[in-house]
């Protein structure tokens, strides 16, 4: 079904105005539900402040675990976002426009999740402002700190900046139908815009700078999350391609949960004239060429390793093929091959397979991150002896399982609140002429 272009910026607000005039009694539900997995949590976050670490699986041996994993995660799903969201907006693609906007909020969401789990990992949280007053800039920790925090910034400005066009749009619509309070924030957010020639030239132009900052800020900023582990002497971190190998399993992992982001928003928004066929195809075709540059990547990096016959980086890959073995085949196999096959043959390049496909890319992109941090901290670099298998081997107690139920709950409770105070596709997409655009093209 093709897009229903025949609409003004009017008819547009009233196909999504039920989205945000009112939740349904399933919706409040979903709501309630991803409510007690946070609340769920938080129980465990208050487990680990009472009672130490002592309750995770984290040793003095293996100092990170599960939280970093998800660290990562995170913020390669955000990055992703950034990435996405800023690169179709410059390369002003038609199909981009029912999209970019879950990507946008993928990014600011994931940013604000990802870090907090740097925070469970440390155990004295009151002199975490020592990290602004004594921070040492040769460390690469610093350097994260410093990039996150520009990167939340700019994407902040990003998103708000592409919000405000739809802000004035549903601030000056008669017959919304919401609380006093939303109708307030639509004002307050609009900033007095009424989309004359003048304000959309700035606001383009704007849009447009910011988003090449975006992409510019997401490349630097996953590149450092990358050095921290390539600068030690670690087997399997010290490698000279984790910064363009972590780039491309976040933009890898980040289009995949857009995938599947499109696919749920799809079915319970009623959106099948919006986000089409076309638009799962797009993007399919863009995780099957993210999937080939990260089966390429992971191949050199193994492949390095294993050929170079050094003891400790045999001793990782041992364990790698010997107690990760599933895991190892279902990160670096499955979730490299399944988009290959399934995406790579048109006939079966269907809505359901290409979301199915994301799902499984998901899961082997957190297992990836996984495989990268907990055996090489197994694999110490000087041999231990005589010592127990708790001090090395790791296993994520139900605390941190409770507050990566937490996140990913969390994640998905931000971004349902986020579709009930703005239409979760831009305006523009289901008007048969956006004006931004022509002006564009005219200047």
């Amino acid at each position: 079904m093709e897009i229903n272009n025949t609409l003004t910026i009017d008819g547009a607000i009233k196909e999504f105005a039920p989205q945000i005039e009112k939740t349904s009694p399933l919706g409040w539900s979903w709501i309630a539900f991803l409510s007690v997995l946070v609340l769920f949590g938080f129980y465990g976050l208050y487990t680990q402040i009472a009672e130490g670490h002592i309750v995770t699986g984290m040793r003095d041996n293996v100092v990170w675990g599960i939280y970093i994993v998800n660290f990562i995660f995170f913020m390669g799903v955000s990055y992703a976002g950034a990435l996405i969201s800023g690169t179709l907006h410059l390369f002003r693609s038609e199909w981009r426009k029912p999209v970019i906007r879950m990507a946008e909020w993928i990014t600011i969401i994931s940013l604000l999740i990802g870090p907090l789990y740097i925070l469970l990992c440390i155990g004295r949280l009151d002199k975490l402002h020592n990290i602004a007053l004594f921070g040492r800039i040769q460390s690469p920790i610093t350097w994260d700190v410093i990039a996150i925090s520009t990167d939340i910034v700019g994407c902040i400005i990003f998103l708000y900046m592409a919000l405000l066009r739809d802000f004035a749009h549903l601030r000056d619509y008669p017959e919304l139908k919401v609380p006093k309070w939303k109708k307030k924030l639509y004002y307050y957010f609009a900033l007095k815009y009424h989309d004359t020639p003048e304000q959309r030239k700035k606001l383009n132009r704007t849009v447009d700078i910011m988003a090449a900052m975006v992409i510019a800020i997401a490349i630097i900023v996953y590149s450092v999350l990358a050095w921290i582990f390539s600068v030690t002497l670690q087997p399997g971190w010290h490698s000279t391609i984790f910064g363009p190998y972590f780039v491309i399993a976040a933009v890898y992992s980040g289009t995949a949960v857009l995938i599947v982001s499109m696919y749920l928003f799809r079915k319970v928004y009623k959106l099948e004239h919006v986000i089409t066929e076309l638009h799962f195809k797009n993007m399919g075709i863009i995780l099957l060429v993210l999937g080939a540059f990260f089966g390429y990547f992971t191949f050199s990096e193994y492949l390095t390793k294993w050929y170079g016959s050094q003891k400790n980086d045999e001793l990782l890959i041992s364990i790698l093929f010997d107690k990760y073995y599933w895991e190892f085949v279902i990160s670096n196999y499955i979730g490299v091959l399944l988009p290959l096959i399934i995406i790579g043959i048109p006939k079966f390049r269907t809505i359901k397979s290409i979301t199915f496909t994301s799902l499984v890319v998901i899961l082997a992109l957190w297992l990836n991150r996984y495989l990268i941090v907990v055996p090489t901290l197994e694999s110490p670099y000087l041999p231990i002896q005589d010592s127990r298998s708790a001090w090395v081997d790791y296993g994520g107690t139900w605390v941190e399982w409770s507050l990566t139920l937490g996140g990913i709950a969390g994640f998905m409770l931000l971004f349902t609140l986020a579709s009930k105070l703005v239409p979760i596709v831009q305006l523009s997409a289901l008007v048969k002429k956006d004006k931004s655009e022509e002006n564009r093209k005219s200047e």
